[in-house]
């Protein structure tokens, strides 16, 4: 489609269509383009309110626009940089933040280092965006269960099951938060990681503190050092578990609840 990309510095940019009536708003969206700058009389281009009569706008409101040939985002592109940062996401998992550099992926890649930038603009960026993927799902998966009803005991199953299964989704993004999220939370760019902490604790807190009140869990239980326990013994498997092998994540999960399980439960009788 060939069209203007217009807008104003406190306007969201917008495709417009070149008709015989004059310029038509086909949608807000931002595409990739080959431009040349122009100005246009935009009539028919909704204008931005303005509560100051000195700053309202003519009738023929003109705006900065690109001539412009709109087009879909090139999906080899997107590929190639989601392998680059699956191959960056190993490197790190494997041999630490600190010690892998852009050489060391764009070697591992098989490219030079500035065309890695092409891609992602620091190392840092390529981190965020491997923790923030794993930790926005596997958060809402968590918010999923726990507002689906269930019983406590099938929530905390449930959490359980998924943490497991980010295992294999997620497995070099899982080994490099439980390595590296204590010192990055203190980073600006990466504070997410403390709010994401505060929730998993508040979370699974009350599916225990619940399940001790349904009498779902013995009344005894010490919610606190439970908490803990799950906490640490669910995710240092990720040392370990090895996706693909002899051992599943479905095999690893229905092991764990068994022997946590047994020892939370009130016993039941026939």
């Amino acid at each position: 489609m060939v069209g203007w990309l217009c807008g104003r510095s406190d306007r969201e940019p917008l495709i417009v269509e070149q008709s015989g009536d004059g310029p038509r708003t086909v949608s807000q969206i931002v595409a990739s383009t080959s431009t040349v700058w122009l100005t246009l009389s935009g009539a028919g281009i909704p204008k931005a309110p303005s509560s100051d009569a000195d700053d309202a706008p003519s009738t023929k409101q003109t705006l900065g626009c690109i001539m412009t040939l709109v087009t879909a985002p090139d999906a080899s592109k997107s590929a190639r940089r989601n392998e680059l940062l699956a191959l960056a996401a190993e490197l790190f998992a494997e041999r630490g933040l600190r010690a892998t550099t852009v050489r060391d992926i764009a070697d591992a890649a098989g490219i030079l280092s500035g065309s890695l930038y092409h891609h992602f603009d620091s190392k840092e960026s390529m981190v965020d965006e491997i923790l923030r993927g794993f930790l926005d799902d596997l958060f809402g998966r968590y918010r999923e269960i726990v507002g689906s009803g269930l019983s406590s005991r099938d929530t905390l199953e449930a959490l359980v099951i998924a943490s497991y299964e980010s295992f294999d989704r997620f497995h070099a993004a899982v080994a490099i938060y439980q390595a590296e999220a204590k010192r990055l939370k203190d980073s600006e760019r990466f504070a997410y990681i403390e709010e994401y902490n505060r929730e998993f604790r508040e979370l699974w807190h009350q599916v225990l503190t619940n399940g001790v009140k349904d009498g779902s869990f013995r009344p005894e239980l010490d919610v606190e050092l439970a908490y803990r326990f799950l906490r640490d013994t669910v995710w240092v498997a990720v040392r370990w578990y090895q996706p693909g092998g002899a051992i599943t994540v479905e095999n690893l999960a229905k092991q764990y609840l068994t022997i946590v399980l047994d020892g939370l439960t009130v016993s039941r009788t026939d």
